[in-house]
């Protein structure tokens, strides 16, 4: 029955057959097999067919929703067992905002040294795209924005402030304020990214609005505008930390308004936790005590 719902949120992710069987790793027909057996067993119709995929029926999305919660309490059971025998051995699936990417070892690194048989795949996703990998169990945490990201029912821990530079070429990395900034060259992130909507706010409340010609959703495309010396560009501190900005670039704080939002872990709330996701809740709390 497991496996038969595993297939069944795959086929719900996926909204087609053929790539379903793929990501299980099975073939077509035996997808198939496993969805009517399914619907057999439950006495209801899942999925509308047609020539191909047509979404699922009602009774299919209320199955699908205690799909979801089974398959995770069985992960977790799983997980418990095998904890049991060899201490905390599970793989995490962390998504990670873009602009968090530069810190997330600060987390990562002493929870896998606590636990030596633990594995963690870091995935870098933009803030809805975690809510939704977390919703559907395609991700078991992430590190994205606290502060007004309708997070729902998810467990949260702080884990730092973001704040923002202004990145170009000066002499100095003398602060600036926010509607100065407006005023440069500027290239930022698409409007999709969390993080340029934060930006967005910020300039607004100084009055001033950007209009950049350079939009883009990684920050190695962004620096290598801002390297020309011709451009300039608003990024989270995070990015400027420990990493190599172009030669002759500063990164300058931006204030008047001075600003900051935190980042932290999320999970999903549930009763009882895999030994894997509940050490890493645990990292976290040490990093934010």
């Amino acid at each position: 029955m497991i496996d038969k719902l595993e297939m069944f949120m795959i086929l719900a992710r996926e909204g087609h057959f053929g790539r379903a069987a793929e990501a299980y790793g099975v073939t077509q027909p035996t997808l198939s097999s496993a969805i009517r057996a399914l619907e057999e067993s439950l006495g209801v119709q899942l999925v509308w067919r047609g020539a191909r995929y047509q979404g699922l029926t009602p009774e299919g999305q209320r199955v699908l929703e205690h799909a979801r919660r089974i398959v995770g309490e069985a992960r977790a059971m799983q997980d418990e067992m095998r904890e049991a025998r060899h201490g905390v051995a599970g793989h995490l699936r962390i998504g990670v905002i873009p602009t968090a990417l530069p810190r997330i070892a600060r987390l990562t690194a002493p929870f896998l040294a606590r636990n030596r048989s633990a594995r963690v795949t870091l995935l870098s996703r933009s803030s809805a795209e975690i809510r939704e990998g977390i919703a559907t169990q395609e991700l078991d945490a992430g590190i994205t924005y606290l502060d007004g990201a309708g997070l729902g029912r998810m467990e949260e821990v702080a884990l730092w402030l973001e704040t923002y530079r202004l990145v170009e070429r000066a002499p100095d990395d003398a602060a600036l304020p926010w509607a100065e900034a407006a005023a440069r060259p500027l290239c930022l992130l698409t409007p999709d990214m969390q993080n340029r909507r934060l930006i967005d706010g910020h300039l607004a409340a100084a009055g001033a609005q950007a209009a950049p010609r350079v939009e883009s959703n990684s920050t190695i495309a962004l620096l290598s505008h801002v390297a020309t010396g011709e451009w300039s560009a608003i990024l989270a501190e995070a990015l400027c930390e420990g990493f190599a900005l172009p030669p002759g670039c500063r990164a300058r704080t931006l204030i008047a308004p001075e600003a900051a939002h935190r980042v932290g872990l999320v999970v999903e709330h549930r009763a009882t936790y895999t030994p894997s996701l509940r050490a890493l809740i645990a990292e976290a709390h040490r990093i934010a005590d």
